[in-house]
């Protein structure tokens, strides 16, 4: 890439709470630490970050935390000097169409070398994303193009967010007590899966962390933050930082989770996971769920895979969930061995990151 690309702008509207800000502070962390670029991240709710980074304070307009400069991004567009901004910027990446402000977009207009200007869309493993990868939109008005960059599990896509250190070695599992993590939207059917749980003959510790995961376990289980069924330990933990939630994830024999940054990461882990897709109208997240699962079960024997796709239907609404988990636990070592084979496989591709420079060096 040429000496002058070195500053990139990433804008970042906060809709599902943590993942569309665990995406764009991952992404940002790794372009600076990894391939030295200047990163100013925008974020319109610095209090979704404040979780995942603890050294994030929400009440200031601007800090450097990770090597990044972090900003308010304001609702008031006159709150900040965007023509300004403009000046410095060499990549722009909207992130999920978020829309850039239309001052800042002028500015861009205005530069002799105009950025390249990226809309990172939702992960999806639809075969149509493979062909709108990289596809370009003139601006209807202004001198500016924004191409758009799909991550996605093949190479005709931009592949997945994955830092250097994202797949360590696995740790030993706890030979006694069957660990699971549950990070999961507050509609998730966990009486179904506690009900399961807590008929294994095997000791059971289930964690789960404040906000949405701790209020769907509250209203199956009732009020608190300890909870014993049979065997079955329910376990409330303090939110974690994305570093302490990866290990975690690493640490758990089975992984819940949901959205799109939990779910890649569940994937890095290694581990066996369940994940719980964002719910969209007309239950379009169902056509999602089943193209990634056309994918993640293919090569499967026929029985294992008709076991995992039934829990990740019911898990998302569409079964009952204590059987389908029930015919998973007992198949579990299966699927750890296929959730390493699955991870390797995934490694072999070109990671998020590095397939954004790419992208933009061949347009400059």
């Amino acid at each position: 890439m040429p000496a002058m690309q070195l500053h990139w702008d990433i804008f970042c509207r906060v809709v599902d709470n943590y993942g569309d800000i665990g995406v764009c502070w991952r992404l940002a962390r790794q372009l600076a630490a990894e391939h030295g670029k200047r990163v100013r991240l925008w974020v319109d709710e610095l209090t979704a970050l404040a979780p995942l980074c603890p050294d994030c304070d929400p009440a200031r307009d601007e800090q450097f935390l990770a090597g990044i400069e972090l900003r308010r991004w304001p609702a008031a567009d006159a709150a900040v000097n965007w023509a300004a901004a403009a000046k410095t910027a060499d990549v722009v990446i909207e992130a999920f169409a978020c829309e850039l402000p239309g001052a800042y977009l002028q500015g861009l207009a205005r530069r002799e070398r105009r950025p390249v200007w990226l809309n990172l869309e939702y992960l999806s493993a639809e075969a149509w994303v493979d062909g709108c990868h990289g596809m370009a939109s003139p601006h209807p008005t202004l001198p500016l193009t924004k191409h758009f960059v799909f991550p996605g599990f093949t190479p005709s896509t931009a592949g997945l967010l994955r830092e250097a250190d994202a797949c360590p070695a696995l740790p030993a599992l706890s030979p006694q007590t069957l660990e699971i993590s549950l990070f999961c939207y507050d509609n998730a059917p966990v009486g179904g899966l506690f009900a399961a749980l807590a008929d294994l003959a095997q000791p059971v510790r289930c964690l789960v962390p404040p906000g949405k995961p701790l209020a769907a376990t509250q209203a199956a289980l009732g009020a608190g933050s300890a909870w014993q069924l049979g065997r079955l330990q329910v376990e409330a933990i303090p939110f974690l930082s994305q570093t302490a939630y990866d290990a975690l994830l690493r640490r758990c024999a089975l992984n819940f989770v949901r959205g799109e940054d939990s779910f890649v990461r569940a994937q890095w882990a290694g581990r066996p996971f369940v994940w719980q897709i964002y719910r969209q109208d007309d239950d379009a997240h169902l056509v999602k769920l089943d193209a990634f699962l056309a994918r993640y079960l293919n090569g499967l024997p026929p029985a294992t895979a008709a076991t995992l796709r039934a829990l990740f239907f019911a898990w998302n609404g569409v079964g009952d969930p204590a059987p389908a988990i029930a015919a998973m636990l007992r198949r579990l070592p299966e699927f750890a061995i296929h959730a390493v084979d699955w991870r390797n496989s995934l490694k072999k591709q070109r990671d998020l990151a590095s397939s954004l420079i790419q992208f933009c060096a061949d347009k400059v």
